[in-house]
């Protein structure tokens, strides 16, 4: 005999409440903007280091993907979080040296005098600076790539950090309102897939597609 959909020999089916789906989601988002501002932070304190801040904000990048594809068990929302996730990467490791370098910086007109990779084939440049006193500055002005080299003889507008934690750059690459702009799109980006992820996610545990045994455990 069988048993009518519904009565009462089947499991009850566990209450998908809209509360508990907009804390997962809620909970998401501000991960996701600590990881923004946790990694700009880093970057801060280990100028002249980047690759704490990078290794930092990858291992932050990935746990927030993992976050996603349990919230909402979907593949293609985390590949899709990816691009959101190379701005907020960039942004904030990039952003915290050249905000130095603007905010304490010391602008000067150069002169190329001599390039490392000259006669050879490496695309690793790094260039001689004579100032217009005359005298050669005793950092390099790194330069990687084989588009748009700088010559010797190249006159130059560069920024130095007098205190020597950052890199010198040229003055026409430094826009840390630019990585801050790169930064903040990243996140808004991660926002708004955290909230589909989050809404489609209860749709579907409300259709009985069921959710994962971690998050059920986490809450």
């Amino acid at each position: 005999m069988m048993t009518p959909a519904g009565s009462a020999d089947e499991p009850p089916a566990e209450a998908v409440t809209p509360w508990k789906s907009v804390r997962r989601t809620v909970a998401l988002v501000i991960f996701g903007w600590a990881t923004a501002v946790g990694t700009a932070g880093i970057a801060y304190l280990t100028l002249g280091s980047e690759w704490i801040p990078i290794t930092v904000g990858v291992v932050l990048c990935l746990a927030f993907a993992v976050a996603l594809l349990l919230l909402h068990r979907a593949v293609w929302l985390t590949v899709l979080s990816s691009v959101p996730a190379l701005f907020v990467l960039v942004g904030a490791v990039q952003y915290a040296p050249e905000a130095a370098l603007e905010l304490r910086g010391v602008r000067e007109n150069v002169v190329i005098v001599a390039d490392s990779a000259a006669g050879t084939s490496s695309n690793d440049h790094r260039f001689t600076l004579r100032a217009k006193n005359g005298t050669e500055l005793e950092e390099k002005l790194g330069y990687r790539g084989d588009v748009w080299v700088p010559k010797v003889g190249d006159r130059l507008d560069v920024i130095r950090d007098p205190e020597s934690e950052v890199p010198m750059e040229q003055a026409d690459e430094v826009d840390a309102a630019e990585r801050m702009g790169g930064l903040i799109a990243g996140t808004v980006g991660w926002t708004l897939i955290a909230v589909l992820a989050g809404w489609r996610g209860h749709v579907r545990r409300r259709r009985g597609k069921g959710e994962s045994l971690l998050l059920q455990l986490a809450y």
